[in-house]
């Protein structure tokens, strides 16, 4: 495949990464902390405004892993993966923009708003992620799919940093603070990932196998998805790296979503939370690209293990961090500082090595990568229930919630141990 269709592929990271930062992790996490009291009353239940955005996420992902086996067997059967990812990046960034309109009081619309926004997102990426071992052979895989997240770390960086300095100079906007801004950069998130994903969307192939879609295609959609459920139990290395990823997949993004979270919990200003989360991105860059490294040299597995050791390590020093503490603030940086090293690491690996282990003859790659995706989206709804519940338990600490996850690490770690070598994975 040609260099511009590769170079189109990873910038779809450069586009949708925005949502990731701002919306998921940084900017809408905080504002919705801010505009929603500690406790509220939903649907005649009273939960902490905490669990509740928790639990918000959870909800997003049972729809993503509802939906994406049925849609991913639909594509490969129909060879319309490229118009299944448009549908989705639409759909999620037109969600950011309807952010702008969340002010608080209307709780259940925002709470809607984050939902969809979420559901496309990751349901674009089930189909964006199957289009790697289509454009590039298994040897590449490593460095293009880290190629696709440095981008994403980078453009997602200067977004937010363009948001700041508006939430910064919110009078000269005409605003009388800082949620004005932050509503309008909801908005240029949305902007951002429908205009520069066009550049994508022009270039990747368009049903590269000549499929028809023919009659009853959702039936075949779903006989599709039946059969790469039974391929997956004739091959043991491949259902074995789900299971790790399943797991330690619990622990990474729950850390990634909740993590300001827990910054604010420990009584972070909110300036020195995005701080840390720019240290993070900018770090998440010499993250993937050192990774890729280590596994040229010694193995895609080999790097996994080490990434896995120090995300247990993190949620450690996590735990050990205690409000009051005058070196907080440098504490956190450091922290956030190694979680950027090994989150742009463990998620450039997993994917790359997903799809180093499919067999070279496989034409079926959305259904393949939907078993990924839905391992992932799983593990968030695990992971997620169990940061909130553990908030209920222990009246909103979320110490508890943080050590909790070690176990998801560990776990994930044993686990991979299993994983017998293969050619393009070792």
């Amino acid at each position: 495949m040609e260099k511009k269709v590769k170079n189109a592929w990873a910038f779809y990271d450069w586009a949708n990464s925005v949502y990731s930062l701002v919306i998921s992790t940084a900017i809408f996490p905080l504002y919705f902390a801010s505009v929603t009291p500690e406790f509220v009353e939903f649907f005649g239940n009273k939960l902490s405004s905490g669990a509740l955005y928790s639990y918000s996420i959870s909800v997003a992902f049972i729809i993503v892993a509802i939906l994406s086996p049925l849609l991913s067997g639909i594509a490969d059967h129909t060879g319309s993966k490229r118009k299944f990812l448009k549908f989705f990046c639409y759909m999620g960034s037109l969600a950011c923009m309807g952010l702008y309109f969340f002010n608080g009081d209307n709780l259940v619309f925002g709470l809607a708003m984050s939902i969809i926004a979420s559901v496309g997102f990751w349901g674009s990426l089930v189909f964006y992620n199957a289009f790697l071992p289509e454009i590039a052979p298994p040897e590449e895989h490593d460095s293009l799919s880290a190629k696709g997240f440095s981008l994403g770390y980078v453009g997602a960086s200067i977004l937010l940093i363009i948001i700041l300095i508006m939430m910064g100079n919110f009078e000269a906007l005409g605003y009388p603070n800082e949620g004005g801004p932050i509503r309008l950069g909801f908005i240029l998130v949305g902007l951002w990932w429908l205009g520069f994903a066009q550049f994508t969307l022009r270039k990747l192939p368009n049903n590269p196998y000549q499929r028809k879609s023919g009659e009853k295609y959702i039936w075949k959609g779903f006989q599709e998805f039946k059969k790469v459920w039974f391929e997956l139990k004739e091959q043991k290395s491949l259902r074995r790296f789900l299971y790790s990823f399943f797991f330690y997949s619990m622990g990474v993004q729950t850390v990634i979503m909740l993590a300001v979270l827990y910054g604010d919990f420990l009584e972070i200003e909110k300036e020195k939370l995005i701080i840390t989360i720019l240290i993070i991105q900018f770090v998440a860059v010499i993250g993937a690209l050192l990774f890729s490294k280590i596994s040229a040299k010694f193995g895609n597995l080999q790097s996994i293990k080490v990434s896995l050791i120090v995300w247990a390590l993190v949620c450690g020093l996590a735990y050990s961090l205690t409000v009051g503490d005058p070196n907080i603030d440098l504490k956190f940086y450091a922290v956030g500082g190694v979680v950027g090293l090994v989150m742009g690491g463990i998620q450039s690996m997993s994917r790359s090595t997903f799809s180093k282990m499919l067999r070279e003859d496989t034409q079926n790659h959305a259904s393949y990568f939907s078993f990924y995706d839905v391992s992932e989206k799983i593990a968030v709804v695990i992971g997620t229930l169990t940061f909130g519940l553990l908030l209920e338990i222990y009246d909103n600490n979320m110490k508890a919630s943080a050590l909790s996850l070690v176990v998801f690490f560990v776990i994930g770690y044993l686990l991979i141990l299993r994983i017998k070598r293969t050619k393009h994975v070792r």
